[in-house]
């Protein structure tokens, strides 16, 4: 599938960690929301740019910037990382 107007992807938001980043991924590819996520991770510095930058970035065309922020607010908002369903 082929977004031609939203072809110009720009970096939406930086992730925090790799369940955050396939959570949202998966919302996003339902939704059908074209997007990308590129971890920081180089193993030749051991993840080392992850402890110092968030675990990645999130791209994705402008028109979908703000439907894009609403998840994200969301998935962390939901604290679905949690272990404690309280």
């Amino acid at each position: 599938m082929q977004h031609n107007r939203e072809s110009q992807f720009i970096k939406i938001i930086i992730l925090e960690n790799a369940i955050e980043a396939q959570l949202i991924a998966s919302i996003l590819d339902q939704r059908d929301i074209p997007h990308r996520v590129r971890s920081y991770h180089d193993t030749a510095y051991d993840g080392l740019f992850q402890v110092q930058k968030g675990w990645g970035k999130l791209y994705a065309p402008q028109p979908f910037k703000q439907e894009i922020l609403q998840v994200i607010e969301e998935v962390r908002s939901n604290q679905v990382f949690s272990d404690d369903d309280s």
